[in-house]
């Protein structure tokens, strides 16, 4: 179907290029003007793609043209879509794990030997480790902090076990009790924050399955999550630390 476009405006005063169209059906904008052309400039722009175009833009014809309401519906990631940010990001990614148990660990091998009493033999050339080791060995930096309920869960316990394997692959994790997250009022949310500019906030259906994760890069509320990441890991405990404790606690 044929794109419904409204012209919004132009900043050149002649009504000719750079300007501003909107997608009457989508909210999406087009926006045209000068090509950028300096290799130098070009060697600098990040998460472009080889079908795109860099034009040079006007503050002030974005600022006067572009849309001026955000998005009312949450923008909603599929699995699969959600899992190509982990190969995107450039210098961080960092996790808030809140929940009790997630499906996806229980469906794994590693799963079943920790629930016999075994100790989990880790893949370390399966699809994560191909995708966060070559991230942290150029220096980007993973992590996550893991609340913990007291007692712990089956899948919590899972996790500590986890931990090495994170360890292993350049992730730094650390942990905390629930108690004390609800103190330093962190929010009961399981979110990615990438690159400090986008989270994902994750979304789970009602049997703990990952069915998406919602889209935010806005910078005033980005920076909330930015805050609370600082906070969880100021608060959080070493995962060796926390395991050892948790481990004197149960004998």
């Amino acid at each position: 179907m044929a794109r419904r476009l409204r012209f919004n405006g132009t900043g050149s005063g002649g009504g000719s290029c750079p300007a501003i169209h909107e997608d009457l059906d989508t909210g999406e904008v087009i926006v045209h003007g000068p090509r950028l052309t300096d290799p130098e400039a070009l060697a600098q722009l990040q998460h472009i793609d080889e079908d795109e175009i860099p034009i040079v833009m006007p503050r002030n014809t974005l600022i006067d043209f572009g849309p001026k309401d955000r998005d009312t519906e949450p923008r909603i990631l599929d699995p699969a879509t959600f899992a190509r940010l982990f190969e995107n990001f450039q210098h961080s990614a960092w996790h808030l794990e809140m929940r009790r148990r997630y499906t996806v660990d229980e469906q794994t091998d590693t799963y079943a030997q920790f629930a016999r009493g075994e100790t989990p033999t880790w893949d370390m050339e399966g699809p994560w480790a191909r995708t966060i080791s070559p991230k942290t060995r150029d220096g980007a930096d993973v992590g996550r902090v893991r609340i913990v309920d007291n007692p712990p869960t089956e899948g919590q316990r899972y996790l500590l076990a986890h931990a090495e394997y994170n360890d292993a692959l350049g992730e730094a994790v650390r942990n905390m009790w629930r108690e004390d997250a609800k103190r330093v009022n962190l929010p009961d949310e399981d979110f990615w924050i990438f690159d400090s500019h986008i989270v994902a906030l994750c979304v789970f259906d009602e049997d703990d399955n990952l069915t998406g994760a919602e889209l935010i890069s806005e910078p005033a509320r980005v920076n909330q999550y930015n805050r609370l990441r600082d906070v969880a890991r100021h608060y959080a405990v070493p995962y060796k630390d926390f395991a050892a404790h948790v481990a004197a606690k149960g004998d």
